[in-house]
């Protein structure tokens, strides 16, 4: 049998039977009439975030990444425990709103900024991180034609990155942000045109478990941003550190000490430097905050024995759940926690009485694994696999349309 990953913290079982918050989770499958399902948890969502900001400093803001899951009561619920909500889309601005984000709690970054974009983002009060200075010329005009002053920041393209982390964000040539060293100019130019300057966003990268590499790239961030507004001669109002919290996906994998990071963080901040004194400070997260509250049930519609190997093939896949397939950001595909939803022991490691078998979706394609030679308690056709950490890049990031399979139904619980 393959490993696979931790289940997270907060699930437990009632009678044998997964469990959140000690309802079964087929009380859920039967409410939602069919499957696949994603669930996610708002006990575990509170807690996420209680716990961060017991670890973080008082000072610190804490923006939710809402590309993580749109979904819009999970938008709706973050957005009461947050400071901020950052998006990436005109899309996601109006799906923000649409779950009552005030405008000026929004701030908007993204490479590839249209027009429209702009537009929408300006005339509603958004901060735009600015990606280039060609974007910085537009947003200006825009804010011309519509009489009004607009929020900007700058997005910086660092000249580090953060190590270690699954997606690198900054250090040599990047489509994000705009170059360490042409940014003092760009400040200078946006301030001179009468725009409100709103400081900096400085992301480094994402997914990462090492406390040491996000300690120092948060450093890294904030002697960067002294330095880049020294030479502008302007202080920042915001910082941005970014975020690059990551959950513990696979085998071998443990959860990031977020203590040792808010106590580093605050050490970096009451070293910082003077152009700094009044200067507003945040992180942006998003799979740290909701990634390891959700879970995908899937039911399993078939069995079948293929020269020796057992094949348990279910009703979901890669087209709700992606990067538990291994197409989203890995190199190497490796198992996600997963578990028969009717068979479930919490913390329970005996091997024995498992069987190995191989979990496919239903998807003509060899890329439709979910679980590889992984160890179930004799799953049975009808019962109901969960692939666990499905909180964050779930059914928002997965090839929906692929093969009309449809959509997956997803519940707030």
């Amino acid at each position: 049998m393959k490993p696979m990953g931790p289940i997270p913290p907060g699930f437990g079982a009632v009678n044998g039977i997964l469990a959140i918050d000690d309802v079964p989770v087929t009380h859920w499958i039967a409410e939602a009439v069919r499957t696949p399902l994603f669930l996610y948890s708002v006990s575990l969502l509170r807690q996420r975030m209680a716990d961060l900001r017991a670890a973080m400093p008082d000072w610190l803001g804490i923006h939710y990444a809402m590309k993580a899951n749109p979904f819009a009561p999970v938008v709706t619920l973050m957005n009461g425990l947050v400071d901020g909500i950052d998006i990436a889309s005109a899309g996601e601005l109006a799906m923000a709103q649409a779950a009552g984000v005030d405008p000026v709690r929004i701030s908007f970054a993204g490479p590839g900024k249209r027009d429209d974009e702009l537009r929408a983002a300006i005339a509603a009060g958004v901060t735009i991180n600015l990606e280039s200075a060609g974007e910085a010329d537009r947003a200006l005009a825009i804010a011309v034609d519509l009489s009004v002053i607009p929020r900007l920041a700058v997005r910086v393209n660092p000249p580090f990155d953060l190590k270690g982390s699954g997606m690198k964000m900054g250090g040599g040539a990047k489509q994000f942000g705009v170059d360490h060293d042409q940014v003092p100019g760009l400040v200078r130019h946006l301030v001179a045109s009468g725009a409100d300057y709103r400081g900096f966003h400085i992301f480094a990268g994402s997914q990462s478990l090492s406390a040491e590499a996000l300690i120092e790239a948060q450093g890294a961030a904030m002697a960067l941003a002294a330095a880049l507004s020294e030479q502008a001669g302007i202080a920042p109002p915001k910082v941005n550190l970014g975020g690059g919290f990551g959950i513990a996906y696979f085998p071998g994998d443990v959860a990031l000490d977020i203590k040792a990071v808010g106590a580093a963080l605050e050490g970096h901040y009451q070293g910082r430097a003077a152009i700094l004194k009044d200067t507003a400070f945040c992180i942006e997260l998003g799979r740290y905050l909701v990634g390891e509250a959700g879970v995908y049930i899937t039911r399993i519609v078939d069995r079948k024995v293929s020269r020796g190997e057992t094949f348990v093939v279910t009703d979901g896949g890669l087209h709700h759940q992606l990067a538990a397939s291994g197409n989203f950001g890995t190199v190497i595909r490796r198992n996600y926690p997963q578990g028969l939803v009717e068979r479930f022991a919490v913390g329970d490691s005996d091997s024995s009485g498992l069987e190995q078998v191989t979990v496919v979706g239903c998807l003509c394609t060899p890329l439709d694994l979910l679980g590889d030679k992984v160890g179930l308690p004799a799953p049975s056709i009808g019962d109901h696999i969960a692939i666990f950490c499905a909180g964050a890049y779930g059914a928002s990031a997965s090839p929906g349309r692929f093969l009309g399979q449809g959509e997956a139904v997803e519940m707030l619980v």
